[in-house]
């Protein structure tokens, strides 16, 4: 037997985040035997005192076991796990994990440079050091956005601190471990500050300063020495403040870097130059250890090719759309002023960026005269090709594409005999992780970048099947709860949602957050759920219960004020969003919104947020909750029924596709009339010429519904198809991530439009989940989340000739293979260790499987 994947409230050997109790999770592999008899979980301090011992159990789950220890501060503790087998096989392994802060008071202070508030400040410290370090960690935090050096070099491998989050709720600080950095003798410690999120222009209409109009930083040293000694270094009133060479940053536009006004070492304790005092701030704001994984630095890329446009322009064409930036090797005469303009496309042979709005999305650097490896510090870019200005001689060994996004691994592969079909796979998976920086983005590249809820509720279940995601989301549901709390029970379009007066502008989308929206703000119960049936931890889904109840009451409260029908009649509603079922009165242009009713969307919803927080209550054993949402949810689908369907199951309004969609995913129709239902879909579907014409609310389930009711050759067709819309266009048209419209790039390669029109978007990626659930067939048991149990239903079609997929699940590596063998169809499926599958054969058998290789 063999343990792997051993992880702390999701990470692997977390420093400094925030646990409350901490969660112990592994994988057990590599073993003849077929159930997990026992465990044993114990927790030592560094130095070997016992903190807890489990005794051997049987109810110790791999999948997420709290232990009730209270954490002491600034703590590196070291746990291991036994397992036992049913056959007699065992594995011990053991990882560390060290805490934070926690509710230690803080000896340091918030400061801030003694100068303009507009300009960007170095901060630092010089200080003496007379002994040998045997361990040091940096407490830090810095708004907008921080980098912090000691002796000159960077401390840790993570970019963009302190991320994105609910800065008016609390600020999340980092810890770093420099014991490698420090020195007997002279030290200096620097802080660089930017405003990024946190000050600089964001949001629709540019605004500024919505957190704050001052960078500033806090920073707690301490050092142990070999002799036992400690010392704390603060930042303080004694630090200095130097003007930085960052002459200009924002999120949307970029940066600019002028080389000639850079400060010699000014990170390190030899520092000479002039400086000016700091200013120490009063801050009200609670600092709570980071919630979310690091954001970080996840491949790099050469130029595919050097393009000189008709215009003349030097393109660099990396390939790929990605999230990050591009660094490279300046060496020309001082004073040159070298620009990256960035964009997702070419059109006509030309360099363009008109869909990104009025975002400039350029890096300028302004060489001193000397050679330099230049990058950005406080912003980020999404792009597949960069305009390079300024360097005469452009070598492509020169410039190096750096993929950016949080610290999160690829769990999901697919693979077919179609390559189209293997990219889209691919599309879908780097969707996401563009997406993934700190929050779940709507876009990387324009104008916004905004934590979109709707996106993210669509995404999660795919997500989560991709992509090892309960930390990222639990970061996210943390921030959710404080939006939710701002807003009386409401979830914002958008998390992090600043808070704009609405005298300023009261049209902005900034200022209807307090209504809530289907589908968008249905995140609360969405996320948490899939996060919950993809992983098992009963234990995240107790913390994140009251995020989901609370949304559910919200709506109720609602539903209370129209006569208490069961029906959601209110809200800021955008329905089934860039759908294309409803034309405006513009000649070949939809209405965003579509056709689908917006209250019967919206009341869809109310059923489907109030059955999952049902599901959540049942799971963590809260019975008169999940009595009331069950009789809640009943009242709902009755009232929707009532309101929205004929007898015969045909619907008193359009019945578009997604309106059909909603009723057979959620089970909304008439006693009987199901197959009524899916004959208009199909009708809808044939009298688009078998396409598709959903958008965010209906997409998502459309080929799920058609598969799992009898039409899967339906849902085939529609997932083939290559011409407009449908997923493989975009891919025929060399898409290499998502796009937010069917038809972002029109068949003659001219973009759409500008407005709003992103080619990097993943809400359509969610066929990736029909992929895992439908095509290769496989899905979580309700009964037995985090894949403890699966059911295997492989629904294969001819026009496909085989599938392989692989997931790393929290329970262990399912495999499933299915292969047409002229007619004859074979089956390949793998089960982990301590798991059990039903599969579902073809002809009607059900086979229950246990751990290892099965073949049919």
């Amino acid at each position: 037997m063999k343990l792997t994947n051993l992880r702390v409230n999701h990470f692997t050997t977390p420093l400094g985040h925030f646990l409350g109790r901490p969660i112990f999770s592994w994988v057990a592999q590599d073993t003849p035997d077929k159930k997990q008899d026992s465990a044993q979980v114990t927790v030592h301090t560094s130095e070997g005192a016992k903190v807890y011992d489990s005794g051997r159990r049987g109810d110790i789950s791999s999948l997420g076991f709290e232990a009730p220890i209270e954490l002491l501060p600034r703590t590196r503790y070291v746990w291991a796990v036994t397992v036992w087998g049913d056959g007699g096989d065992s594995a011990t392994a053991g990882a560390w994990f060290e805490t934070a802060k926690e509710d230690e008071p803080w000896q340091a202070k918030w400061i801030a440079a003694d100068m303009d508030k507009e300009r960007h400040p170095l901060l630092r410290k010089a200080f003496s050091l007379s002994g040998e370090v045997k361990s040091a960690r940096a407490y830090a935090c810095g708004v907008g956005i921080y980098e912090l050096y000691v002796n000159g070099k960077k401390a840790g491998d993570e970019y963009l601190l302190p991320g994105y989050h609910c800065y008016d709720a609390n600020l999340e600080y980092q810890t770093f471990d420099v014991t490698a950095l420090l020195q007997k003798g002279e030290n200096a410690l620097g802080l660089a500050l930017g405003p990024g999120w946190y000050k600089g222009e964001i949001v629709f209409d540019r605004y500024k300063d919505l957190y704050g109009d001052t960078m500033q930083a806090i920073c707690e040293l301490h050092v142990e020495f070999t002799d036992g000694t400690s010392l704390v270094i603060n930042s303080d009133e004694t630090w200095e403040s130097l003007p930085s060479p960052v002459e200009f940053s924002n999120i949307y536009d970029g940066e600019v870097f002028d080389a000639r006004k850079a400060v010699p070492q000014w990170a390190e304790a030899a520092c000479a130059a002039p400086s000016s005092g700091v200013e120490v701030r009063q801050e009200g704001r609670p600092l709570v250890a980071r919630f979310g994984p690091k954001i970080v630095k996840k491949r790099e890329f050469a130029p595919v090719e050097i393009i000189t446009t008709p215009k003349g322009e030097t393109v660099l064409d990396f390939g790929q759309n990605m999230t990050g930036w591009v660094e490279f090797h300046a060496d020309e005469p001082e004073g040159t002023e070298i620009k990256l303009s960035y964009s997702e496309v070419m059109q006509e042979g030309c360099f363009y960026r008109d869909n990104l709005r009025s975002a400039k999305c350029e890096y300028t650097y302004i060489s001193g005269g000397k050679p330099a490896r230049a990058r950005p510090h406080f912003t980020f870019y999404g792009f597949r090709f960069v305009k390079v200005e300024g360097v005469q001689n452009v070598k492509p060994q020169d410039f190096t594409a750096c993929h950016i996004r949080s610290d999160i691994d690829p769990t999901g592969s697919m693979e077919t005999d179609n390559p189209r079909v293997n990219r889209l796979f691919q599309n879908a998976m780097w969707g996401q992780f563009d997406n993934f920086l700190d929050v779940p983005t709507d876009c990387p590249q324009r104008d916004e970048r905004l934590g979109w809820t709707g996106d993210a509720a669509i995404i999660s279940a795919t997500a989560c099947k991709n992509i090892y995601m309960p930390a990222f989301f639990h970061h996210f549901v943390v921030n959710l709860a404080h939006e939710e709390k701002a807003y009386g029970g409401a979830v914002p379009f958008f998390v992090p949602s600043p808070k704009v007066a609405h005298e300023d502008k009261p049209q902005s989308w900034v200022n209807n957050n307090e209504k809530g929206c289907a589908i968008w703000s249905d995140v609360a119960t969405m996320m948490p759920w899939a996060v919950y049936e993809n992983y098992g931890d009963v234990n995240l889904l107790r913390r994140e219960y009251d995020v989901m109840k609370n949304w559910v009451e919200r709506i109720r409260k609602d539903d209370r004020l129209d006569g208490d029908r069961g029906l959601w009649l209110r809200g800021e509603q955008l329905g089934d969003w860039l759908a294309l079922d409803k034309k405006t009165d513009l000649e070949h242009d939809q209405d965003p919104f579509g056709a689908t009713d917006l209250q019967y969307t919206a009341s869809c919803f109310y059923y489907y947020s109030t059955s999952l927080t049902a599901k959540a209550a049942k799971a963590l054993g809260y019975a008169e909750d999940a009595a009331d949402y069950e009789a809640l949810a009943e009242k709902i689908r009755a009232a929707v029924i009532g309101e929205y369907f004929n007898p015969d199951g045909s619907f008193r309004m359009e019945g578009t596709q997604t309106a059909c969609v909603l009723s057979l995913y959620f089970g909304i129709f008439p006693e009987g009339k199901k197959d009524a239902v899916l004959a208009q879909l199909i009708k809808r579907i044939e009298g688009k010429n078998w396409h598709l014409d959903t958008g965010f609310c209906g997409t998502p389930f459309l080929c799920r519904v058609l598969s799992d009711n009898g039409a899967n050759d339906v849902a085939y067709t529609l997932f083939l198809n290559d011409d407009f819309p449908s997923w493989l266009y975009e891919v025929k048209m060399g898409a290499t991530t998502i796009w937010e419209r069917w038809n972002s790039i029109l068949p003659d390669g001219s973009i759409s439009g500008t407005g709003m029109n992103s080619l990097n978007h993943y809400a359509y990626g969610s066929i990736a989940d029909w992929m895992y659930r439908n095509m290769a067939g496989i899905s979580p048991c309700e009964e037995a989340p985090g894949y403890k149990r699966a059911a295997i239903r492989p629904m294969p079609d001819p026009r496909i000739r085989f599938v392989e997929m692989g997931m790393d699940t929290a329970a262990g590596r399912y495999e499933v293979c299915w292969r047409y063998d002229g007619e004859a169809l074979r089956y390949t499926i793998t089960v982990p260790f301590d798991c059990e599958a039903d599969l579902l054969l073809p002809d009607g058998r059900t086979e229950r499987l246990g751990p290892g290789r099965h073949s049919f």
